[in-house]
């Protein structure tokens, strides 16, 4: 099974799959015609360099198409209350006595560093499904667990340009 996607990731992923087919890849065939053509290819830098950009740009792409091909759609219309993907959830940790804020996004979307946690991950998933004033039980890879409890719920989902993460 592949990644989980929204419509929007989807539309996300192949504007960047057309923008690297139609603008960047013949920018970068004709940088590389014009880095071989400067002469003797054993000592020529830009050459090579031209030769890599041009490789990592076709691998990105196949990268993305394989993303596609094997993405399972997930719908992210929110339920009225309920907490689902691209909403802001503010729980509390009596464990650690501190609240914490995060916005629940698909795993290619996921950085902690921005407060974004994947559905996927412990939280994700225990979160998905509850409503304020819940409690839910976080499981963890280890077979530990620790207890959470919402706070608030923040539905709105904003246009915000998220980006595909880059593996």
């Amino acid at each position: 099974m592949g990644a989980q996607l929204t419509k929007t990731d989807i539309e996300k992923i192949q504007a960047e799959i057309d923008d690297r087919i139609l603008v960047q890849r013949p920018k970068l065939i004709a940088d590389l015609k014009e880095a071989r053509s400067h002469g003797d290819l054993s000592e020529n830098f830009e050459y090579y360099a031209a030769k890599r950009e041009k490789n990592q740009n076709e691998s990105r792409i196949r990268y993305l198409q394989n993303m596609l091909k094997n993405a399972t759609l997930v719908d992210d219309k929110n339920e009225e209350g309920v907490v689902s993907l691209n909403n802001t959830v503010t729980f509390y940790i009596p464990e650690d006595d501190m609240e914490e804020t995060v916005k629940i996004v698909t795993s290619i979307r996921g950085n902690s560093l921005k407060g974004k946690i994947s559905n996927e991950s412990p939280v994700g998933k225990a979160l998905m499904g509850h409503r304020v004033g819940d409690t839910c039980q976080v499981v963890l890879a280890n077979g530990g667990s620790y207890e959470i409890k919402i706070v608030a719920l923040d539905q709105t989902t904003g246009d915000e340009e998220d980006a595909i993460r880059k593996y």
